[in-house]
């Protein structure tokens, strides 16, 4: 008997243990107070010290460009909130890319190394800073599940601002690669005319899963599962609800596939699994030596190069 007590005590501990470990990751992941920007950049494993004097500059020329504020309400009635550049006329026809920013990033602050390429041949800009992120309202971070219909509805406003006549394109980097590559399973407008997906991954349940076994040391079970039920619960939809993988395979618009060789943070096996699903027209730029988020900061010219080329596919 009192080895059975010992042996219901010592379950009910690592219960216990379980649980509390479980409510830690949860809350430190899924929830904008907790979700630390500088975690996430230490994690992602990419030296970004050496890419600030270039982001300050390229911000500084970026700003001087013509922009307003601009919202929508969410369909779950979150204020969400975007930085519009407007469109020039340096191209010849009026083209808008949507901007999709990183996990515990800010539109701005993710899109001011490329705002050089899209300002200077006249692309208008809308960058958004995703639910539970930056200016916008949310207590639950949407890793692209959520965000997804967010976007759907940004295309909507682009549409209502520029007219019929307009080219939209969207991009995204990390949680926003997965973000448009989840968006390319919805049915969009016409006027969406290709995705560029930079470092994505498949799901949030397989990148958690791959963060824990390869950064913490940690097994899965029982902590994705269960935090799987916790966010399904608060947030509104589970982690593998809507999968990168199975939403490409019902795309219709030419994606482009960007990812650096030496990610750690959101594999390049992802990158590869993806591209392999895809249904529509597709391109890949894979930048050698690169880590998470890196591709644009170490091969600049490829990466522009591979941009161009792209906006000549989907026009052929």
């Amino acid at each position: 008997m009192k080895k059975l007590k010992a042996l219901t005590g010592l379950a009910g501990l690592i219960c216990a243990a379980e649980a509390g470990i479980t409510l830690y990751f949860y809350n430190r992941t899924m929830k904008r107070n907790n979700a630390k920007t500088e975690r996430t950049m230490k994690m992602s494993g990419t030296d970004w010290s050496k890419y600030i004097p270039l982001m300050k500059e390229r911000r500084a020329v970026m700003m001087e460009f013509p922009h307003e504020e601009a919202s929508i309400q969410s369909f779950d009635d979150l204020k969400l909130c975007a930085t519009y550049f407007l469109p020039g006329k340096e191209s010849g026809k009026k083209r808008v890319v949507i901007c999709f920013h990183g996990y515990t990033g800010e539109g701005i602050s993710n899109f001011q190394g490329l705002s050089d390429y899209y300002l200077k041949r006249g692309f208008g800009m809308l960058i958004p800073d995703a639910r539970a992120h930056g200016a916008s309202e949310g207590k639950y971070i949407g890793f692209g599940c959520l965000d997804r219909e967010d976007a759907l509805k940004w295309i909507y406003w682009v549409l209502e601002k520029e007219g019929q006549d307009v080219e939209i394109f969207l991009h995204g980097i990390s949680m926003g690669g997965a973000t448009v590559l989840m968006a390319s399973g919805l049915e969009l407008p016409s006027q969406v005319k290709g995705i560029i997906s930079d470092c994505a991954f498949t799901s949030a349940k397989e990148v958690f899963t791959h963060a824990l076994k390869s950064m913490y040391h940690m097994p899965s079970f029982p902590i994705i599962p269960a935090a799987d039920a916790i966010n399904k619960k608060y947030a509104g939809y589970g982690m593998d609800e809507c999968n990168s993988r199975r939403e490409v395979a019902r795309a219709k618009v030419p994606v482009l596939f960007i990812h650096g060789s030496k990610d750690t943070f959101v594999p390049y096996e992802m990158c590869e699994e993806l591209y392999e699903s895809c249904a529509s027209r597709k391109k890949k730029f894979i930048v050698e030596g690169a880590s998470h988020a890196e591709s644009y900061y170490m091969d600049t010219e490829g990466y522009e190069k591979a941009l161009t080329e792209f906006f000549d596919f989907v026009n052929k």
